[in-house]
């Protein structure tokens, strides 16, 4: 029976890892995933709330070919997980976002900034998940 137990929890625990889910805390500007965590850039409209992640190609400069896509904004433009979008210099994103957690928040327009390595990771396990959003 104690073996048993072993194996279905090993099998949930596995299935879990499969689904991908990604935590975004947003007061910590951090997201985790089973494996990870990592910190990251956040936006005034980002919402709290549980939605699929759809691993998508976007073709505007700035964001490397693809993002991972999990809602909409009211107005219509989609947010999504992406490299650290740093086509304004200006913004400092990559230093905001190896910075202390002020200068993570309340940087982008609603979408989640990462790093490339992040990213990279984020697709492998987690292109079919889910995404959380969290306070």
């Amino acid at each position: 029976m104690r073996l048993l137990a072993l194996w279905l929890t090993l099998a949930v625990s596995s299935a879990f890892a499969q689904t991908g889910q990604i935590t975004v805390d947003r007061a910590r500007a951090e997201l985790c995933t089973p494996t990870f965590c990592a910190p990251v850039l956040i936006g005034a409209h980002l919402r709290n709330g549980y939605f699929p992640v759809q691993h998508a190609r976007v073709l505007a400069p700035g964001y490397g070919g693809d993002v991972l896509a999990f809602d909409t904004r009211i107005d219509g433009v989609p947010m999504a997980i992406h490299r650290v979008w740093t086509l304004k210099p200006e913004q400092r994103r990559v230093e905001r976002l190896q910075g202390p957690l002020a200068g993570r928040l309340g940087v982008t327009g609603g979408c989640i900034n990462v790093m490339p390595d992040v990213y990279a990771r984020l697709v492998d396990c987690c292109s079919k998940g889910v995404v959380v959003i969290q306070n």
